[in-house]
């Protein structure tokens, strides 16, 4: 099995390789490393049988000899941070990289994994979200390069799939954290952390009242994978569900890290989602998938990492 995953230096795709390498897959990780980051694949350089890195942008066609047998298409700037800096790009991955992925898929016939995002509900008028809530998108706020990236992506990806017959899937994925993420890419797992290991103030947008479901990194490329593998063409949700507020974390980081940081309190960002829970009923019935790491737990290895991280700088 041959399996070629865009965006493969990012956080989670790096994690995904590291799935497909263990499950016998020979990978080709391609990347333009505008967000992503060599150090996430330094552990896989030297394996020339089994993995290959290719530094290019997909939003630009990309020509491969080889067969393959599987897309994984994660490639986009995730965090706001990123998107926000890179608007034109975010749109250009998402619309031009899904299309000449889709168009790979149909030359090489192979099966296509597009990674969308729990950000195609925009700020949801329905809480938990399940796949057929159509969502709360502002097209022209800041968001909206990546929310509108997205939903296009989807757009395009079931219109190969009824019209050119290509096998697709796709995931929406929610809040994930853990190992490798960037320290400045702006989440709240990454900013909290490290404020705190900091003795930094740890700053809370809005009241603080606005939730969000974390799913550790092990959990959400193993959902990834089953939906990957099943038979199902239409968007499933993964993610955690356990809802928790942004204040309530800002004290769990706080309490786990010993940290004398003091909470602050900063202006909601424009469009920013008042909630976020994922209905994973179809995850359960389709994939027999169900988040196991419990944020505790995948917390602690995530302070871990940017304690060893912020050690090394």
């Amino acid at each position: 099995m041959r399996t070629l995953v865009t965006g493969g230096a990012g956080f989670m795709p790096s994690h995904m390789c590291d799935l497909l390498l263990s499950k016998g897959h020979e990978v080709v990780c391609v990347d333009n490393l505008v967000t992503g980051n060599m150090d996430n694949m330094a552990h896989h350089m030297a394996d020339k049988d089994n993995f290959t890195f290719i530094n290019h942008d997909i939003s630009k066609p990309l020509f491969l000899d080889e067969d393959i047998d599987y897309i994984f298409h994660m490639a986009s700037p995730a965090s706001p941070v990123d998107y926000l800096e890179f608007p034109i790009q975010t749109l250009k991955v998402g619309a031009l990289g899904t299309y000449n992925m889709l168009g790979l898929a149909k030359e090489k016939g192979a099966r296509i994994l597009l990674a969308s995002t729990s950000e195609v509900y925009g700020d949801p008028l329905v809480n938990p979200q399940p796949e057929e809530y159509w969502g709360n998108v502002n097209t022209i706020g800041p968001r909206g390069v990546y929310d509108e990236a997205k939903r296009y992506a989807e757009a395009i990806t079931m219109a190969y799939h009824r019209y050119h017959n290509i096998d697709t899937r796709i995931v929406r994925i929610f809040n994930t954290y853990g190992p490798r993420m960037r320290g400045n890419d702006g989440r709240v797992v990454p900013n909290f952390v490290n404020q705190a290991l900091k003795g930094e103030d740890i700053t809370v947008y809005g009241d603080g009242s606005q939730t969000r479901s974390f799913c550790y990194v092990s959990d959400e490329v193993e959902g990834i994978y089953r939906l990957m593998m099943s038979d199902y063409c239409d968007p499933v949700n993964i993610g955690n569900p356990n809802e928790i507020s942004v204040l309530e974390f800002a004290e769990t980081v706080i309490e786990l890290t010993g940290s004398s940081s003091n909470i602050i309190y900063c202006d909601l960002p424009q469009d920013d989602p008042k909630v976020r829970r994922p209905d994973i009923t179809k995850a359960k019935k389709l994939l027999g998938w169900e988040p196991k790491v419990d944020l505790q737990d995948g917390l602690e290895k995530t302070v871990e990492y940017f304690r060893a991280v912020n050690r090394s700088d």
